[in-house]
């Protein structure tokens, strides 16, 4: 969609060396940021759409009730499916929340870059097993 949160957090990965696609179509969902090497999606959520402490929250929504709540309760649970059938093919999902992009970009940073060091880890792991067979 190309929100700013995305953007900000595209830039920054950019920036430190990362290399991605942006709204990667060929995986469910989407993602935002696809690293396609080390197998990684990312989503940047909003709190709102995405449902954030939800059980707490959803009881505050007064505005057309009857419209947002299975609405936010059905993108909760497309989150789920996704993030489960993305595992399932093989890819590490990270989710980041907007106000986390925004607050904590170098700590969302840094996590997406421990990401692909663990990627890098097991794949230097897997090359050595099969050496020593």
């Amino acid at each position: 969609m190309n929100t700013s949160i995305e953007q900000r957090l595209r830039k920054a990965l950019w920036h430190s060396g990362i290399r991605y696609r942006v709204n990667y179509t060929k995986l469910p969902g989407k993602p935002d940021i696809a690293i396609t090497k080390y197998k990684i999606a990312i989503f940047c959520d909003g709190e709102f759409w995405h449902g954030k402490d939800w059980l707490i929250k959803g009881d505050n929504i007064k505005s057309n009730r009857e419209y947002w709540v299975p609405k936010i309760q059905r993108n909760i649970e497309r989150d789920i499916d996704v993030n489960k059938t993305l595992s399932y093919q093989g890819w590490t999902v990270m989710r980041f929340w907007g106000n986390d992009i925004l607050k904590n970009l170098e700590s969302c940073v840094e996590d997406v870059k421990e990401e692909i060091f663990i990627c890098k880890l097991e794949a230097y792991e897997m090359m050595e097993t099969s050496l020593s067979n």
